[in-house]
């Protein structure tokens, strides 16, 4: 395994995919951060959220960005875990008035880190 330093760049660069490709919505580069068989799922307000990949990416294709509405660009990296080829790493995305805070689940791919399950919440 690599180092800590050069395994966290890695992730983050993954990361910096994922919050652009939602931000903008763009939906090639968002696709590129995940695995084609990760699952999303969580809690919005008390009600379970549970959606394959695809129609995930579909949600976003379909509505206006964040950018497109004009909010601030304010997604951040809380905190990263890594342990041998996985890693968790615990974002904030706040959107759409939401404020949701985001478990990412990351494996190592054919040599590359791919998330493989986001779990989100939204914090009031």
């Amino acid at each position: 395994m690599e180092n800590f330093s050069t395994n966290a760049a890695l992730i983050t660069a993954v990361l910096m995919n994922y919050f652009n490709g939602i931000y903008n919505g763009d939906i090639t580069t968002l696709k590129s951060a995940f695995h084609p068989k990760a699952i999303v799922a969580g809690d919005i307000n008390g009600q379970p959220y549970f959606k394959t990949l695809e129609e995930y990416l579909e949600g976003v294709k379909n509505r206006k960005s964040p950018k497109e509405l004009g909010e601030d660009f304010k997604m951040k990296i809380l905190s990263l875990e890594i342990i041998n080829n996985t890693a968790v790493a615990k974002v904030q995305v706040p959107i759409f008035g939401y404020n949701y805070y985001d478990q990412l689940s990351f494996v190592i791919v054919d040599g590359k880190w791919i998330i493989i399950n986001k779990l989100l919440t939204n914090v009031n």
